[in-house]
């Protein structure tokens, strides 16, 4: 079964549903590629979908080792290449909330966001910039 259902709308713009839920959400070129820039662009997706994973994931494992990343922010860069186009690097930079985070703690997390499931999807071309800030 399909997971989710995109439409072209013209214009070099796209709307996507997620099946489940019903959610959507619309993506359009960006401005330097014949673009309007009046929404995420695909490849802004793929950058967000990176630092969500990570904090996804590094969530997870939190909870189960009994303490909380909760307030836990991202700033995200992405860096194009061209010839031919595509993300070249992507820059994480993870900001923790000022738990005073043990030695352990801040291991766990690190594995975590590291090895989520969208940072070992992408092709090992694109570079991925890990920052954490405790």
């Amino acid at each position: 079964m399909a997971t989710l259902h995109t439409e072209y709308l013209g214009e070099l713009r796209t709307k996507a549903r997620h099946l489940a839920s019903g959610n959507e959400l619309v993506t359009d070129a960006p401005i330097d590629n014949k673009g309007r820039g009046e929404a995420f662009s695909p490849t802004d997706l793929l950058a967000a979908s990176l630092g969500s994973c990570m904090i996804t994931i590094a969530g997870m494992a939190a909870q189960e080792h009994g303490f909380s990343i909760e307030g836990t922010r991202i700033d995200i860069t992405k860096i194009m290449a061209s010839d031919p186009r595509r993300v070249a690097e992507v820059i994480v930079d993870l900001y923790f909330p000022d738990n005073n985070y043990t030695d352990k703690q801040k291991a766990i997390i690190r594995v975590a966001c590291l090895n989520c499931p969208v940072a070992k999807s992408l092709h090992s071309d694109l570079k991925q910039t890990v920052v954490f800030n405790f």
